[in-house]
């Protein structure tokens, strides 16, 4: 829908049918638990799962130890848990160190409408605040999708020139997401709703040259935050500028060389943009899965390691500078990597985090056929395709490719449940305990009547076994 089809906004006593911030704001005011499609609170009740799975996966991960540590220093109280501990924080608080926590593996889930990560930001905010609000299983639900939702129009009106401009959109288009979430659990009218969002406009910041280092998971524990404190800030008061989106100096203009503000004017459901978050099935990189994928499709018709002479991947030139690191040094890098993720695809076919390890990236096996991998450009590949041409030491040639940009469903998204299930057992049994992992994913399971913040964050303390 154009913006000159838009029905006209009323916000601060004011019609605007022109103003993207004002349209996003009356649709995140006015979103209700009854008016989402089943198909979206299915896609929510994954997000949640995968999400929460990947955050207490990565406990001890030294960036979360380490935000956790400063956090608690600081004298942190409140009635928020970190979750995979037993403490607890301000919502602010919380939201910071649960946020990196949903992005150290960077295991977590992808939009490719938004360019990047759209729960990692988003639903810290909402248990955090969620929590505190003594927010129920329905308004919980909701204040994510209405995050989720504005977290992707925003990056899609960034457009991909945001984000080859060095941008990293889960920290930029994140943060007003996390606001969006925060302003619906609060039940900020229109204008409130509208100043939070300006207020997270100006908080919103992350830079790609980070990439392969502790302050990428920051990022989205930093939007998380910052989108708790924005909608705060809106409630208590505080003004923001008329058009922090479109205006000449606003979010979109200065942080994009090539904005879309038609993207903010779409409507809430047309489409339900969470039903398309892809989820991850290997701890790295979502630029590498592709290639992953037809590697390990080439493993499955007999490829052995002991034949390969050489190997070669096609791919998108957007690939470079995201997941190009050639020879990394550590795990972290190795996720960044799609010479080294082929070479352990190949080798191994293990794909999950114990293959991303500053062991595996200095294993000299895996070096060998790391240095054997070239990889080349092609401007016709989508951004999320790829193919993989091996060269065996008898001269035969094995060629397989595979698009990640769409999810693997047809018919509901709830044909993931199962792969989703089976890699959150993976990721949190070791840090739960059976008993109570087990009880967090059934509660999980159960998107027509959502369980209350409290219900599922209880859960996320040790139990048996751990």
């Amino acid at each position: 829908m154009t913006r000159s089809a838009m029905p006209p906004v009323v916000q601060n006593g004011s019609i605007s049918a022109r103003d993207g911030c004002s349209v996003l704001s009356e649709q995140i005011a006015a979103l209700r638990f009854d008016s989402i499609s089943a198909h979206a609170r299915i896609s929510a009740a994954q997000c949640l799962i995968d999400a929460l799975g990947v955050a207490i996966a990565a406990t001890e991960e030294p960036c979360v130890r380490g935000i956790r540590e400063v956090v608690l220093a600081d004298g942190a109280t409140g009635p928020a848990r970190v979750w995979g501990t037993s403490v607890r924080a301000s919502a602010r608080d919380a939201a910071l160190v649960n946020g990196t926590a949903a992005h150290a593996l960077d295991f977590d889930d992808v939009s490719a409408v938004m360019g990047g990560h759209p729960t990692a930001p988003v639903l810290p905010a909402v248990l955090a605040l969620g929590e505190e609000v003594n927010a129920a299983g329905p308004e919980l639900v909701t204040a994510l999708i209405a995050g989720i939702e504005t977290e992707v129009r925003v990056g899609s009106a960034l457009g991909s020139a945001h984000y080859q401009r060095g941008f990293h959109t889960t920290a930029t288009a994140g943060t007003l997401g996390a606001a969006a979430s925060a302003a619906r659990l609060l039940g900020l009218s229109p204008a409130g709703v509208a100043t939070a969002l300006g207020i997270a406009a100006t908080h919103a910041s992350g830079l790609k040259s980070m990439f392969g280092t502790m302050c990428k998971p920051l990022h989205a524990g930093k939007a998380a935050s910052a989108g708790v404190l924005a909608a705060r800030l809106a409630a208590a008061g505080y003004d923001t500028a008329r058009h922090a989106l479109e205006g000449e100096q606003g979010l979109l203009r200065t942080l994009s060389d090539s904005s879309d503000p038609d993207a903010l004017y779409q409507p809430f459901g047309q489409p339900w943009h969470i039903t398309d978050v892809l989820f991850k099935l290997h701890a790295s990189c979502y630029l590498t899965h592709a290639s992953i994928e037809a590697a390990l499709a080439l493993r499955t018709e007999g490829l052995t390691p002991a034949a390969i002479d050489t190997v070669e991947i096609s791919l998108s030139p957007a690939h470079l500078g995201v997941c190009s690191i050639p020879e990394p040094r550590t795990g972290l890098e190795g996720k960044f990597s799609v010479r080294f993720a082929i070479a352990t695809a190949l080798a191994t076919g293990r794909t999950d985090e114990s293959a991303f390890t500053d062991a595996a990236v200095a294993d000299p096996v895996l070096v060998r056929l790391r240095d054997r991998v070239r990889v080349v450009t092609v401007d016709r590949f989508d951004r999320y395709a790829a193919s993989v041409t091996v060269c065996d030491r008898d001269g035969r040639v094995w060629q397989a490719s595979d698009d990640v940009g769409k999810p693997r469903w047809s018919r509901t998204p709830a044909e993931q449940d199962e792969r989703l299930g089976a890699k959150f057992d993976a990721l949190v049994t070791p840090v739960l305990g059976a008993s109570r992992a087990a009880a967090l994913r059934n509660l999980l399971g159960t998107p027509v009547s959502p369980p209350s913040a409290r219900q599922l964050t209880e859960l996320t303390e040790p139990g048996d076994g751990a």
